[in-house]
Order: structure tokens, then sequence, then C-alpha cells
């Protein structure tokens, strides 16, 4: 199981909306002798801070310090899924509207392409939601106020 230490934001319901502590990666990316993708990251990607939601197995509160697991296998599972299905969709869904319409091959294509990504997009979120292999609270590190 995959696990990080987590600060939880607020509570809703069942679940509990976590901000991750600490960096990402092995620490070398402030000193500037790493690998370069602190660079990238900062680069591509929003400084802001990222929250998620995930289930509150143990009903921590606002303020606890948590420890958060992702059962083994999910991420390798969804990430194929994020990215093959969309895909597949947009390959099947542009050579279908292509042999449809003779005359207009090209543009045929592009608005079946579109479609088919969208609609890939529209799949993975369905079967993601759906999935029962979410992220959980799994124990409190600090409790809020101690």
């Amino acid at each position: 199981m995959n696990e990080m230490r987590a600060i939880v934001l607020s509570l809703h319901g069942s679940e509990a909306e976590i901000a991750p502590v600490g960096g990402n990666g092995c620490g070398h990316c402030a000193s500037g002798n790493g690998c370069g993708s602190g660079k990238l990251s900062q680069l591509f990607c929003s400084s802001k801070q990222r929250s998620f939601r995930v289930n509150n197995a143990i009903s921590a509160k606002v303020g606890d310090e948590v420890n958060v697991g992702l059962p083994d296998g999910v991420l390798l599972r969804n990430s194929l899924l994020m990215y093959v299905l969309p895909l597949t969709f947009m390959l099947c869904a542009s050579l279908l509207a292509s042999s449809f319409f003779e005359g207009a091959r090209d543009e045929a294509a592009s608005l079946g392409a579109g479609a088919g990504l969208l609609t890939g997009f529209l799949v993975v979120r369905q079967l993601t939601s759906r999935s029962n292999m979410q992220a959980v609270v799994r124990s409190v590190v600090n409790a809020a106020g101690s």
C-alpha cells in the first residue's frame, strides 16, 4: 500500500478533504543539485496547494495530520485507464466518422476525434468515481490541538 502524510482541511460526510504535507520528490529540488524534475514541475505545475477528497474511515477531525493509503496497483490501473481509454475512443470515433462521410473525410475525422476523446474522458470519470479502490485515511499521526 502506498502511503503519504496529509492534513485534513475539511469534512464532507464520510469524506475528508486533505492536503499533502511536505515536498515532492527526493528533497534535492531546492538545492539545485537534483535531476531537474523540480524545474519542470515549477515550469508546468501550479504552485497552489492541491487538495483531494478521500474516504475518512477513522473519523479524523479538521487539522489532524493523517496517514493516507492508496491500495497497491490503483495508481498504475488508473493511469492506464486515464490515458489509454480516451485515446482508444478518439481513434475509433475518428475512423468511424471518416468512413461515414466520404466527401469530407478530414473534417469528419477531426470532429469524430474530438467527440471520441471527450466521450472517453467522461467514461473514465464515471469508472473512477464508482471504483471502490480509492485512497483512505488510515491513521492519525498528530491530532489537531495537541
